[in-house]
């Protein structure tokens, strides 16, 4: 499995009304009314003290073109289309083969969120990789920044949150601009990517809402993929006593998950958050345009509209054509209702995402 979502953010002209210093972030004005990047507490959202904005201009994605149905699953894996799609909603995925890697996904997906907003790649001051699953251990941005062509050398780098991965891009894009992603698995998750370029803008522009964000590391049990580490012999006439340690090879182990506690933990969490970051953004659930959730499987994404009371015709739904695309999921998703048309330039969204830590967020965010 391999998954990416990648936040670009293009330079900005500063205009006179921000009251900041474009060779530098940090006059007076800016350190005293800047955005604050954090806290989750509902009160925060009085007074809106906003600087600079930050609004969502572009998208992209990009999947594998080897697609796997269910019924290609049932040939390696004891189980069949029925018994999958009826418990997650999930009909294909696509998958990783030889010719492809994560990193040209990503590229992909980048270039077409900078074809849709008109920017350059030169223009891109920061790129965030979310992905836990990069090509190279030390991380996939920098190979994304190269490919892209990103001269000015802007910091690229990765983050490690697996399905929560693209909230916690997103808000920490914001705050770079505003402040200076065995059978009981293999049947959920696909390959994909997905991109968005989010611009600095003036405030009375800005279309990142509300946020709100959280890690609770005791559900870590319920859902990992560990270190495993197993004795390895060395050269002839070396051992473990000889060395006063035994040697190890390590390598990851598969994703070990206990479905009904992430099914409990999600159906609880998630609508709190997203009550809080509509708290903070002063706005009712009435007021959102669509609702778009973390596709992990469509069991969970109904019951979390169910539990909202949110109407299923304004919902996002795509996990059936690609499966758990973990931390592309989201954007994968805002791709194809952009560029369907389903969801139009000015419309509020609320987002949320839920995985690995364990971590879950949530954001109220306008399109364009």
């Amino acid at each position: 499995m391999a998954y990416a979502s990648v936040i670009l953010t293009p330079t900005f002209k500063l205009s006179s009304s921000t009251g900041i210093n474009p060779s530098g972030l940090c006059s007076p004005k800016f350190a005293t009314e800047r955005v604050r990047c954090s806290g989750t507490s509902p009160k925060s959202a009085a007074p809106r003290l906003v600087s600079k904005g930050c609004k969502l201009v572009g998208c992209g994605s990009a999947v594998p073109k080897q697609k796997f149905s269910n019924d290609d699953l049932a040939k390696i894996v004891d189980t069949n289309d029925e018994w999958i799609s009826s418990r997650t909603g999930i009909l294909n995925r696509h998958i990783l083969t030889g010719t492809e890697n994560l990193t040209s996904l990503a590229v992909e997906a980048a270039q077409k969120a900078l074809e849709m907003a008109e920017v350059n790649a030169d223009d891109v001051d920061l790129i965030l990789f979310c992905s836990s699953t990069p090509d190279e251990l030390f991380g996939g941005a920098p190979e994304v920044q190269k490919t892209l062509g990103c001269k000015r050398n802007p910091p690229a780098f990765d983050i490690r949150a697996a399905c929560s991965g693209f909230l916690l891009g997103l808000v920490s894009a914001s705050c770079h601009i505003r402040d200076w992603t065995d059978k009981k698995t293999c049947v959920l998750f696909g390959d994909a990517a997905g991109a968005v370029l989010l611009q600095a803008c003036d405030s009375e522009e800005d279309g990142l809402y509300g946020f709100d964000l959280h890690t609770d590391g005791f559900g870590n049990k319920h859902l990992n993929a560990g270190m495993k580490h197993i004795e390895t012999n060395l050269a002839s006439g070396c051992d473990g006593d000889s060395l006063g340690f035994s040697p190890t090879h390590a390598s990851f182990s598969y994703i070990q998950m206990n479905g009904q506690e992430v099914f409990r933990f999600v159906v609880k969490v998630v609508p709190e958050s997203i009550k809080a970051s509509l708290a903070k953004a002063s706005f009712r659930l009435s007021d959102i345009d669509w609702l778009l959730v973390h596709q992990a499987n469509q069991r969970i994404i109904d019951h979390l509209a169910t539990k909202l009371e949110f109407p299923m015709d304004r919902v996002i739904s795509n996990v059936k054509n690609y499966g758990n695309t973990s931390a592309a999921s989201i954007p994968l998703a805002l791709d194809e209702a952009v560029r369907s048309g389903k969801v139009k330039e000015g419309q509020t969204i609320v987002t949320a995402g839920f995985g690995a830590g364990l971590s879950w967020g949530s954001a109220v965010v306008r399109w364009g």
